[in-house]
């Protein structure tokens, strides 16, 4: 298995064989979030435009999204999970828009699979991988607005890339750690609570939280993201459980320490 990482826009377009579009500030993580909140379906697009033509074909259709980082006018949330939450998403078709994970999506045109990755399905997605087996593995870290790099998205990739190799990353909490104070120090500012609350960085650090992928698929009305099982085993969602707690634990660890840095 060929296992390349690339950057950004230019990834994207570049990007073949089976190909992660990675965004975990925070286009993925929210579609995860939302499928597990009971959305029906999430139809990511491009443009905002066509989010519109979407809610004016169904308007009981919600439309997420943003550019910058704040929500688009007009829409019913913007991309915070932690929002979402405060949304009734059970049963929608939710068209989702976002300034870097689905620009990643629709200029992947040399992909022959993709899927979304995040750092809270990370092993999913590995153990995904894993099953299909491809010859060739694209891991797209797409950055901030998709022209500058994140270290989130850097830190993801080299995460499933371990996973799909059987190797270990040492210093991988404290990495994931890190990102408070580079990568998502932004969602530390009182002055930016609105646009990018903290309970969001929580929310997209907690790694393989998820035991599903998300794989996007075409069909006669376009690009559709659907919540797929990784391995389609019973025996994998126990494999998962059985870890799940150890997660869990550290992830609670990583916070109290880095709050208890503040209260210093």
């Amino acid at each position: 298995m060929d296992i390349g990482i690339y950057h950004l826009l230019e990834g994207a377009r570049e990007a073949d064989g089976l190909t992660v579009i990675i965004d975990v500030f925070r286009a993925f993580s929210l579609e995860c979030y939302l499928y597990a909140m009971g959305a029906r379906e999430i139809r990511p697009v491009g443009r905002i435009e066509e989010a519109f033509a979407w809610k004016n074909e169904d308007p009981e259709c919600l439309l997420a999204g943003e550019r910058g980082g704040k929500m688009c006018e007009g829409f019913d949330f913007g991309n915070s999970p932690s929002a979402a939450e405060k949304i009734d998403v059970r049963g929608k078709r939710i068209i989702h828009t976002t300034s870097a994970g689905t620009q990643g999506i629709v200029n992947a045109v040399h992909a022959e699979e993709i899927i979304g990755g995040a750092l809270v399905n990370a092993r999913a997605v590995a153990a995904y991988i894993k099953r299909r087996n491809p010859e060739k593995v694209s891991l797209v870290c797409m950055g901030n607005g998709g022209v500058r790099p994140a270290a989130e998205d850097e830190l993801c990739a080299e995460y499933i890339r371990a996973l799909l190799l059987g190797e270990e990353i040492p210093d991988f909490d404290e990495r994931v750690q890190h990102l408070r104070i580079q990568g998502g120090e932004h969602f530390f500012d009182p002055e930016r609570q609105e646009i990018f609350p903290e309970a969001d960085f929580w929310r997209c650090i907690e790694y393989d939280k998820f035991d599903f992928v998300v794989r996007i698929e075409r069909d006669e009305r376009g690009l559709v993201a659907r919540m797929a099982d990784p391995l389609d085993e019973a025996d994998y969602c126990a494999a998962v459980s059985a870890e799940r707690m150890s997660h869990e634990e550290v992830f609670s660890e990583i916070k109290r320490q880095i709050h208890g840095k503040e209260d210093l």
